[in-house]
């Protein structure tokens, strides 16, 4: 029997105020999304995982699942959830899994058990989702006054994921699009509209959907609080690269107007190259080279961004997080200090850690060497990584 996961994260998240979809908010060194997507993808039963995003952020997308396996392409969701949802499993019938997991982008606590129970309620209902019962006295309000106490017995507040029979979720989704039903707020509800027999598990109080600034705040607060004993770990990396003819450099994820480029199989980005090794080599798994080949055509003119996400993302795999990172650049031209503050942030943004723990600085060979005759510019970089301390 093969079950396929949608991960739906296609909204804009407006009401946590950040200046990405908070589906992208990081989070215990991933994002809130990579969190969510990675529970799917490491869990034995889940044979292909999709996620649903908006058409604007396909680059966030990429910079939040770089590193994770079993991802099929993403899918461009539609207006509403209700919607996106339908596209996504519209994306999916051709592979006509048995079983379909839908799940909220930005519940990033979900655990194997959540998944497993609600897999396991299929076997016996079209439908089944995760819910947690609700303990507090319920009051229905007009205004600012209250209007009615809810009897609260028999009330669950629901949660993702959602698991279905395919066939007959999809067929669901279909006739609520084509008899133009569009209010339903959860697929439990266009599965109940549909006639289909949806059963109730227990979720888990922890899979909270992050909503609010202080939902993230507590999210973040979780995640470190969970984390086991780290200790650190430093790498090291270095790189060049020459100069070709060209309009420009990218450098430390910052475009800048210069009188020639640099060349390179990827964007030829010095100062994220050597970063990006020096990550890899806290980690001890090898340098850029090794995750990806500069002879591989996939990588014909990539941003190194990519490189630099995928390493962070391995952090988060293996428990840890990012400390501090230190780059070097070594070049006569173009000058480095105005655009440090961006280079700065551009980092910060990629690893999902604040400003103040990226430093980036630039000095000259005083004429000397390659550097100094303006062949090329290399980069210098280290990179303080923090593991659980049986990952020693």
């Amino acid at each position: 029997m093969t079950t396929a996961a949608l991960i739906v994260a296609a909204g804009r998240g407006s009401r946590i105020g950040g200046s990405r979809p908070k589906q992208y908010e990081t989070a215990g060194g991933a994002t809130l999304l990579g969190h969510a997507v990675s529970a799917f993808t490491a869990h034995e039963a889940v044979s292909a995982t999709r996620v649903v995003i908006h058409g604007d952020d396909r680059a966030l997308y990429e910079e939040a699942v770089a590193g994770l396996e079993g991802l099929g392409e993403p899918v461009i969701g539609g207006a509403s959830r209700q919607e996106s949802v339908r596209i996504g499993l519209e994306a999916l019938a051709p592979a006509a899994p048995d079983r379909v997991l839908i799940h909220d982008g930005a519940r990033p606590f979900v655990d194997a058990g959540t998944i497993s129970r609600v897999l396991a309620a299929l076997d016996g209902h079209d439908g089944a989702i995760a819910a947690i019962p609700v303990t507090d006295t319920i009051k229905r309000a007009e205004g600012d006054r209250i209007a009615a106490t809810v009897e609260r017995d028999g009330l669950w507040a629901a949660q993702t994921p959602q698991g279905f029979r395919f066939a007959p979720i999809l067929t669901a989704h279909r006739q609520a699009a084509a008899q133009g039903m569009s209010g339903f707020t959860d697929d439990a509800a266009v599965a109940q509209w549909a006639g289909l027999d949806v059963a109730v598990v227990p979720g888990e109080i922890a899979n909270r959907k992050v909503t609010t600034p202080g939902d993230l705040a507590e999210a973040r607060r979780l995640f470190e609080g969970a984390a086991p004993p780290l200790l650190p770990r430093i790498g090291h990396g270095f790189d060049v690269h020459a100069f070709e003819p060209g309009d420009h450099v990218m450098l430390c994820g910052v475009r800048i107007g210069h009188d020639r480029g640099l060349k390179g199989h990827s964007d030829a980005d010095v100062g994220l190259h050597a970063l990006t090794d020096a990550i890899y080599g806290a980690l001890c798994e090898g340098d850029i080279g090794v995750h990806f080949p500069p002879g591989d055509r996939r990588w014909k003119n990539a941003g190194s961004d990519m490189f630099l996400a995928a390493a962070a993302a391995r952090v988060a795999a293996r428990g840890g997080r990012i400390a501090h990172v230190d780059v070097t650049l070594v070049c006569e031209a173009p000058r480095i200090g105005p655009h440090s503050p961006s280079m700065r942030s551009r980092i910060a943004d990629i690893l999902g850690v604040t400003i103040g723990r990226v430093s980036v600085k630039a000095t000259t060979t005083e004429g000397l060497g390659y550097t100094g005759r303006r062949e090329g510019i290399a980069a210098y970089a280290t990179a303080t990584v923090l593991l659980p301390d049986q990952d020693q």
